[in-house]
């Protein structure tokens, strides 16, 4: 096969997004971020990165790092939680519970994460905001890390009817086999993530139509057909551990922000500016991705290799349906589109060819579509993680690579090139969990 005249290879961090070809730094695209944020380290904990640092993330697989890393890209998210780690402090309201701090290593390797223990009382056994917290209009995802100490099942809930939509909000999880195993209606979505040391993520997402302000709960329960706030005898030394609560105002939850004080943001993420008018070929290429969406969240989000403008365009985008789209705009014209349902929540390998009345499409190592009249762009000189003004629809993502050749592959090649290279690599790719 012919060799990339550009290639991004996920390898280092720093102020780029740094593509090992080609090897004079003209395919390194220009990163930023204004704030400080986390990933998952090679050793599987979570782990800080500077402000204006990109980010190697790696994938969790029954709390094991598989694959080799992607970078990452998130919109801006706040935690409005203020503390989301001590929950010793008066922040926290204890009720039918003591909560001993700094008592295990949490998962992020320090002595930091606090140990929930139930009182020996008939009631009900559960810490929240003594104050509440506002929680905004619109879609709201909740999130914590917790570890059995004694009780393997844990109950997210809101902590008064008034003023929730679909009130009582709650949702039962199974610590040990890692399912939600109740909810109410209002709950839209939840989630549990395996991390090392038998650690869990769990979220929960709900909506709603106006502001207001609640309290949060993380409650102990009996089993996981337990009702909302159920009350029941302790023993006075069961529970669970506890790390990172988050909320943010998303419909999926995102990489660990940690406060300790007050709310923090993490700011937008953007990469854009890859390559010159030198590095592309106007007259016939190939552009692959393999990429993967954060969430199926209703927004649009793109990759393109353009002359800056939509004029002279190929793209590939997440749209607002979940669907993949692939295609090229020549002069403003469309001369090929094609849209694709797909899980884009998983990766997948995306290739482009084209060449005058030469176009095909590639898909996981499966021709989707195909045209043999058109025209091909002009003036290409740089690809983003965004449209093509570099601004607009960013492409919040997890990225394992981006390639371009400044030829044209045969089938077999394009083939090859989106395929995966055995049946393990699929499985582990993907995320299966039965293996």
């Amino acid at each position: 096969m012919a060799k990339p005249k550009l290639a991004l290879i996920p390898a280092a961090q720093g102020d780029k997004f740094y593509s090992v070809l080609p090897s004079d730094g003209v395919g390194d695209f220009t990163f930023s971020r204004a704030s400080t944020g986390t990933r998952i380290a090679p050793t599987g904990l979570i782990e800080e990165v500077p402000s204006g640092d990109s980010r190697l993330d790696y994938d969790l697989l029954n709390g094991k790092v598989v694959n080799c890393p992607h970078y990452l890209l998130e919109p801006a998210s706040t935690n409005l939680f203020t503390y989301s780690q001590d929950f010793s402090n008066s922040y926290w309201s204890k009720l039918g519970a003591t909560i001993g701090a700094d008592a295990i290593t949490s998962p992020n390797g320090s002595l930091d994460a606090d140990k929930f223990t139930e009182d020996s009382t008939n009631g009900l056994h559960a810490i929240f905001q003594n104050a509440g917290v506002t929680i905004p209009t619109g879609n709201n995802t909740l999130s914590v890390f917790v570890k059995s100490n004694g009780r393997n099942f844990f109950q997210i809930r809101t902590g008064s009817a008034g003023g929730v939509d679909n009130s009582p909000l709650y949702a039962n999880f199974d610590l040990i086999n890692n399912t939600e195993t109740a909810s109410s209606t209002g709950v839209i979505n939840s989630k549990v993530e395996i991390y090392p040391n038998n650690w869990k993520k769990i979220s929960i997402t709900f909506n709603l139509s106006s502001s207001t302000v609640v309290a949060l709960v993380f409650q102990s329960i009996l089993s996981g057909t337990s009702v909302i706030s159920e009350t029941y005898q302790g023993d006075g030394t069961s529970g669970f551990y506890l790390f990172g609560a988050t909320l943010e105002n998303l419909s999926y939850p995102t990489s660990y922000i940690p406060t300790n004080g007050t709310a923090i943001t993490r700011a937008a993420e953007t990469a854009t500016g890859s390559g010159d008018a030198a590095t592309f070929n106007d007259s016939e290429g190939v552009l692959m991705a393999e990429i993967s969406a954060l969430a199926d969240d209703g927004t649009y989000r793109s990759i393109t290799l353009s002359d800056g403008t939509s004029a002279n365009r190929i793209y590939f985008w997440f749209w607002n349906d979940g669907r993949l789209l692939i295609g090229l705009s020549s002069n403003s014209v469309v001369q090929i589109d094609h849209f694709e349902s797909i899980d884009v929540t998983n990766f997948n390998k995306i290739a482009f060819k084209y060449k005058a009345n030469d176009f095909s499409i590639w898909l996981n190592g499966i021709k989707i579509d195909e045209a043999s009249l058109g025209n091909t762009p002009s003036g290409l000189n740089n690809i983003n993680f965004a449209d093509s003004n570099g601004v607009s629809f960013p492409f919040y993502s997890k990225t394992r690579e981006v390639q371009y050749f400044d030829s044209v592959l045969t089938d077999a090649q394009l083939e090859t090139l989106t395929s995966w290279t055995s049946l393990q690599e699929m499985i582990t790719s993907q995320l299966y969990t039965n293996y």
